[in-house]
């Protein structure tokens, strides 16, 4: 009876032992819940050269409010070189396509009351004007009020970088990161309380302080 009794008590320790080791295998490999999650981090990014109209398009809109990109009216050069109304649009926003002749990225988003702005602007630059003169020549034209700045706190979104790829499925470019500009005609450092320069990263400035042109600049944290 005692060989019987001490027999089935070895018997369960065997598989009890058993049991344990089993366990431990188990948890070294990873379950299919932890597989499928770290499957998608190692999938490739297919990146496409933006050199097609659509591409241009797809990636101008980028610029924009996620929520708004639906509406917006864009604008550009295409790929033919000729400056052209890509889309229509129904919102408040307007959008201008990357230059697909210039080295790099950078679309931009801008409320439509800048357009007066920005189309005297492109004006003057097929001109031949120079930077600085495009400046002052606009400069008098806002004080003569001939020319409209735009409405006060009027934002302008710029997604730029040196990538000339994308992705087609997100439409996203290669390293591009965004930037924000608040236009405040004539604002200063001392009617605004921002600083004329960054204090430290991320944080917003004025810049061209006193001018038709002054503007809070806000540059986000870049992505990694």
């Amino acid at each position: 009876m005692k060989h019987l009794i001490a027999t089935l008590i070895f018997t369960g320790i065997l598989i009890s032992c058993n049991s344990s080791e089993k366990k431990e295998v188990q948890t070294e490999e990873p379950t299919a819940t932890e597989t499928s999650q770290e499957t998608p981090a190692e999938a490739t990014i297919n990146l496409t050269p933006i050199n097609t109209d659509e591409a241009l398009l797809a990636t101008a809109l980028m610029a924009a409010p996620e929520e708004s990109r639906d509406g917006c009216k864009v604008i550009g050069f295409n790929m033919a070189g000729e400056f052209v109304t890509m889309r229509e649009g129904n919102n408040e926003f307007i959008v201008l396509a990357d230059d697909p002749k210039k080295v790099g990225f950078s679309a931009a988003c801008y409320h439509e009351s800048l357009e007066p702005f920005m189309a005297r602007g492109r004006e003057l630059k097929a001109e031949g004007k120079t930077p600085q003169e495009i400046f002052e020549i606009r400069e008098n034209e806002i004080k003569a009020g001939n020319l409209k700045m735009g409405d006060p706190g009027s934002t302008l979104h710029i997604y730029f970088g040196a990538g000339e790829q994308y992705d087609p499925e997100t439409s996203k470019v290669d390293g591009a990161h965004y930037r924000y500009v608040v236009y405040l005609p004539f604002a200063t450092s001392e009617s605004t309380g921002l600083p004329e320069s960054p204090v430290s990263p991320n944080h917003p400035w004025i810049m061209d302080p006193g001018t038709h042109r002054a503007h809070i600049m806000i540059s986000p944290k870049r992505e990694e």
